[in-house]
Formats: structure tokens, sequence, C-alpha cells
């Protein structure tokens, strides 16, 4: 969702029909082999959030000037199932470009990559990339991919002068998040909790980001629901479908949620018309993009459960950089070139100066800037203490593509958590037939 870009599927009438019709208007496959002049010339698709572009575009204007021979062409997608049935649909086509950003986890593993990708474990960055990264590109059969950005959490970006001007504290529990929620709507200058269903893949983080209350109360929860023991119908998994379902019905939203942006919802928090929006912490870059005066304005607590004593935060690793299979001769061995150039201490410099980071770096040798904004830095402390869990999509290989799509609904009011949550379940063992997993 990122997740992936994060992450992230979204409600789409037709979605495959604009995939397929995308997919074979714009794109140029890989297997030419370059240019009469020597020269190779490449595309690397990239989903279309303002952040994602310019890094991309910084990285392939610093690859381009040490390497003459070789040209990036920086193509775009749409965020969401919209561009997740693309990409689904470029591979199983064979008209992939010869490089693409995706997610890491579960979605990456839904690409079946020993089929669509170019296997990269013999590649001399794989012993710099960190353990966990490696797990969430990787199959039994080699490693596909290559880190590009930085660990994140999903927590609650929260604006720090409506804390302060009301007197608030950092909530550590559920039930202190929603009193501090009913304190701001009661003061009425802020939307209390900001969602932004125009994105609809923003409406998930009431249940991702709750994944570390998840494993705090049942340690072998992933793997019970890998392997069909538990269920989001039941606790401790049901308590993001509840919140969610809460937030909504004591009026928490912004009124303008069902259409709002992610882009509008960063904004909001850092100008002060929201108090509270759970997001994940890539939207550093977004902030830095559009509202870099508020860099200390606006900071990071994990999403609170019922425990105050194991409140942390629930961690994403970094989505990867790929090379279809399509991809061949000058054009693979151009791909892997920049692969290699990604994977260094230069480009995280690179990546640190384009946009915000989001979290630390996976990559040895690679480290995050002093002046990181707050939403940052309020971070480092659960990871020095070591009160973070990795989030569900790198525990287990199997995540529902129809999550936001139920969260929306559930969100709105249109659904109820309990029906939310079963739904899900459901799509969760389609997902899990498909991929084969014993037990289902």
């Amino acid at each position: 969702m990122v997740p992936r870009t994060p992450r992230r599927s979204i409600v789409a009438l037709g979605a495959g029909g604009i995939a397929l019709s995308l997919a074979l208007a714009g794109c140029s496959a890989g297997g030419d082999s370059g240019s009469s002049d020597g020269t190779v010339s490449l595309t690397w698709l990239v989903d279309n959030g303002e952040a994602t572009v310019v890094t991309a575009q910084a990285l392939v204007d610093a690859f381009e000037a040490d390497n003459p021979d070789i040209s990036i062409e920086v193509q775009t997608r749409p965020q969401g199932a919209d561009g997740d049935n693309l990409v689904k649909t470029r591979l199983a086509t064979g008209e992939m470009d010869d490089l693409f950003s995706y997610n890491s986890g579960s979605l990456f593993q839904a690409l079946s990559p020993d089929d669509t990708m170019v296997n990269l474990d013999d590649q001399g960055w794989v012993d710099k990339l960190d353990e966990n990264f490696v797990k969430t590109v990787s199959t039994d059969n080699g490693v596909y991919g290559v880190p590009l950005g930085q660990s994140m959490a999903g927590a609650v970006l929260y604006n720090k002068d409506i804390y302060e001007q009301l007197g608030l504290e950092i909530p550590t529990t559920w039930d202190e998040f929603i009193a501090n929620s009913e304190a701001i709507k009661q003061a009425g200058t802020a939307a209390p909790i900001v969602q932004t269903y125009g994105d609809t893949w923003t409406s998930q983080l009431f249940v991702l980001g709750d994944f570390n209350n998840v494993l705090a109360e049942d340690p072998n929860w992933a793997d019970d629901y890998t392997n069909n023991k538990a269920k989001y119908v039941d606790q401790p998994a049901f308590a993001g479908f509840e919140h969610l379902q809460e937030a909504f019905e004591k009026g928490l939203f912004n009124e303008d949620f069902a259409s709002a942006t992610y882009n509008d919802g960063v904004s909001m928090v850092a100008t002060g018309a929201g108090a509270q929006y759970p997001m994940l912490t890539f939207a550093a870059s977004q902030l830095m993009t559009s509202n870099p005066d508020a860099a200390d304005v606006v900071g990071t607590f994990p999403l609170p459960g019922p425990d105050a004593d194991t409140n942390g935060l629930t961690v994403w690793m970094p989505g990867g950089v790929y090379i279809p299979k399509s991809t061949e001769g000058d054009k693979l061995e151009a791909a892997k070139k920049f692969l290699d150039f990604v994977a260094t201490p230069a480009s995280c410099d690179i990546q640190s100066e384009s946009t915000a980071p989001q979290g630390p770096f996976v990559v040895e040798g690679c480290d995050l800037p002093e002046d990181v904004p707050a939403m940052i830095s309020d971070m480092q402390p659960y990871f020095d203490e070591g009160k973070t869990n990795l989030a569900l999509e790198f525990l287990s290989p199997i995540k529902g593509p129809a999550l936001e799509q139920i969260t929306v609904a559930v969100g709105s009011g249109i659904t109820s958590a309990a029906d939310g949550a079963a739904q899900y379940d459901e799509d969760v063992k389609k997902q899990a037939q498909q991929l084969g997993i014993e037990g289902w």
C-alpha cells in the first residue's frame, strides 16, 4: 500500500481495463539492446507521488552525470489499486518498463517474482542490505530488489502547537487518544482526526498501524494468521476495525474526509486545520515538499492500544526497485548498474537531500542527516528502546487486496466493524489460496 507506498489498493471501477489500456499505450519494454550510437535508454516506472518523482529524478540526474552512455526516463503510474493493476498487467504481458519501483513484503510476493523479475542474488550490494529488508524482497530462490527510501512507521502525525495550546499529553492508550480527540473537538479549532478517503489507501492505518498492539498481546499472531488459525473478526486484530468505527461514530473526522486527499491531510495537520492524522511517516517527504515551515510543528506518536506498557511503533521496510524479466541485453546490464548506484551512501545522501527522510536507512553506510523533521526524530526513542514491531505484511505473505475498500466503508459508517472484519477475512482467504499456502 507502502503500506506499500506505501503500499495499498484502492476502490477502482474497471481498474483492470484501465491498467491494460495504459500498459499497451504507454510503455517501452526492455528487449531492445540500445541505440546505434552505443548509448542505452531505459525507462523507470514509479508512483506519481510528488516526493517520489522528485527523488527518482534526482537519482537519475546524478547517475546520468557519471554514466553518459545511459539515459533513464522516469515514468509515473497511479497509486493504489489502479497502480497495482497496471504493474501486474505490464508484468504479465511483458510490457513492463526496464526498471520499476513497487512495495516490498506481501505485495511484492503477489507479483510472483520468480516468474516475473530478474534475480539479483549475485549482486555485490546484497550483502550491504539490512537482513530484515532482504527478507521482504526475497523468495527461496533469490533476492529481487534494492531499497529505495528508508524504513518508516505507521503512527499518528500530530500538530504539536495544538497539543501545547490545549495542554494535551501524548496518549499511550486508545482511551487517552479518544479523550484527546474529544478535547480537540470541544475546542472547535481543528478536526480532531484527519481522514483522507479521496486517496483510499490512506484509510488502512487504523488497522495496519495497530499491529504492534496485536503482537504485544499475541506474539504468535502473524504465524497463526498465515496458517489460517487467527482471524480479524477476533481480538486482538479486531480492535483496529473497532477503533475506526468508534472514531467515525463520535464525529471526530474532518468534514471532507470522503473527498480529502493524502496531500490535503498532510497540509491539514501542518497548518493546524487538523490535529491528528494516522499515517505512515513517509509523509515527512510530502510535508517538506508542501509545508516545509512546519518541519518542527508536526510530530509523531504510536497508534495506541489497550496497554501503555506495550505502547510502540508498527514499522515498515522501504519499497524496492526491481528489474522485470522483459529487460534483456544491454538494457539489463545498464539497469543492474543503476541498481548498484541506488545501493550506495551517495544515493542515500541524494535521497535525504531530495525529500525528507521517513526513518532509518537499510543500507550499510547510510546515515540520516541531523536536521530531520520532528516527526522523524520523534521516532528515534522507540527504535532505541526496542519498542517497535514489523508490520504484518513483513511477517506474512498474505495481504488481501480489498482492505482499503473495506476500511473506507467502515470509516464512512457504511459497514460495521464486525462486517468489515469478516469481509476482510474472506478477502484474505482468496489471496492465501492464490498464493497456494497450505491450510486455506
